[in-house]
C-alpha cells in the first residue's frame, strides 16, 4: 500500500512540476511529507479507534501491523530462492532470482556476482528490514514503525542517482540516511555478537568492520556488510552496473576464500541470530518506554 501511494503521489506531483532541478527537489520533498504523513495518520487513526473500543482488540490489531513491517522471513525466503535457482537450474535462473531483490543490473553477473549480491542484500536488509523497524516499533509502536517503513520504501523506489531521480529522490535518500544512522550501527554490533554466538569468525567481523565500515557512498550500507564479510571471510561489494552505467565502488572485506552459494545459507544464520538479539534489546527498550509512561 505504501508502494502504491508513492507511485500515485509521484505521478501527481510530477504532473504539476516545471522542468527545473529546484522544482524536482521540492517535489521530492513534498512526496516525502505526503507519504510519511499518510503512513503515520492511517495506522494512528485505526489504532486510536480500536483501542478506544477494546484494548485487547487494539493489541491484536497493532501486533498484526507490526508483523507486516518485519522482513525476516521474506528476506530469508527471497535470498534463499537465489540459492535454489543456482543449485537447481544454473546461472541464468540465479540472475533472474537475484534481480528480484537488488537494484543493480544482473544480466551479465557471474555466479560469484550473483552470490555476492544475495549475501550483500541479506547483510544490508538485516538492518533496514529487521533491526531498524524493530527499534522504531520498540519506541513508538506500529505507528512509528510505519513511518520508518514509508521512508525506507521511498528510498528503495526513488532514492536512485540516475537521470530520473537525481534531484527528485534527494529528500527521500537523505531522510533514509538520517533515520538509519543509529540503527545501522546497532545492527552491526548485534551482528558481531551473533557471529560470536553462531561460532563464526567474530574477530574477523570486528576487524573488517573497523576497517571497511565506510567503504560505501551511503553512511549506513557498509556497516552490516563489513561485519558479514568479516564473519564469512569473503570479499563483498566492488564495482557494479546500475541502469547500464558502471559504478566504481570499493570492496569490503578480504578475499581469504572464494565466496560460494552455501554462504547465502550461512548469511541466514547471521540474519536470524541478529534478529534474536535485536528482539531482546527491543524488549528491554519497550519495557523502559512503558515504565516512563507510568
Amino acid at each position: 500500500m505504501i508502494g502504491f501511494l508513492i507511485i500515485w503521489t509521484e505521478k501527481i506531483i510530477r504532473g504539476c512540476l516545471p522542468d527545473s532541478k529546484c522544482a524536482e527537489r521540492l517535489g521530492g520533498a513534498l512526496l516525502v511529507i505526503i507519504v510519511v504523513s499518510v503512513s503515520v495518520l492511517a495506522p494512528f487513526g485505526i489504532l486510536f479507534l480500536v483501542y478506544r473500543w477494546k484494548s485487547a482488540v487494539g493489541l491484536a490489531v497493532e501486533s498484526f501491523m507490526c508483523y507486516q513491517i518485519f522482513a525476516v522471513k521474506s528476506l530469508k525466503t527471497e535470498s534463499g530462492r537465489v540459492y535454489d535457482a543456482l543449485k537447481k537450474y544454473g546461472l541464468s535462473e540465479g540472475r533472474a532470482a537475484v534481480s528480484m531483490i537488488v537494484g543493480r543490473d544482473t544480466e551479465n553477473l557471474t555466479e560469484e556476482g550473483v552470490i555476492k549480491a544475495a549475501v550483500e542484500t541479506v547483510a544490508e536488509n538485516t538492518s533496514d528490514g529487521v533491526i531498524a523497524p524493530m527499534l522504531y516499533m520498540a519506541v513508538g509502536g506500529a505507528v512509528l514503525g510505519f513511518a520508518y517503513k514509508a521512508v525506507n520504501t521511498m528510498d528503495s523506489m526513488v532514492g536512485y542517482k540516475n537521470e530520473k531521480y537525481m534531484y527528485f529522490g534527494t529528500a527521500a535518500a537523505r531522510l533514509d540516511d538520517a533515520v538509519n544512522y543509529i540503527p545501522a550501527r546497532i545492527s552491526a554490533v548485534l551482528m558481531i555478537l551473533a557471529a560470536f554466538f553462531c561460532k563464526m569468525d567474530w574477530r574477523g567481523a570486528v576487524r573488517i568492520y573497523r576497517r571497511d565500515r565506510f567503504n560505501h557512498k551511503s553512511p549506513n550500507a557498509a556497516q552490516t556488510e563489513a561485519v558479514m564479510a568479516g564473519a564469512l571471510n569473503v570479499q563483498l561489494a566492488g564495482n557494479a552496473w546500475y541502469f547500464g552505467k558502471l559504478y566504481e565502488k570499493p570492496t569490503i572485506g578480504d578475499r581469504i576464500r572464494e565466496i560460494g552459494a552455501e554462504d547465502i545459507k550461512v548469511s541466514h544464520r547471521l540474519l536470524y541470530g541478529t534478529a534474536a538479539l535485536g528482539m531482546v534489546l527491543c524488549m528491554a527498550v519497550r519495557i523502559s518506554v512503558a515504565i516512563c509512561w507510568l
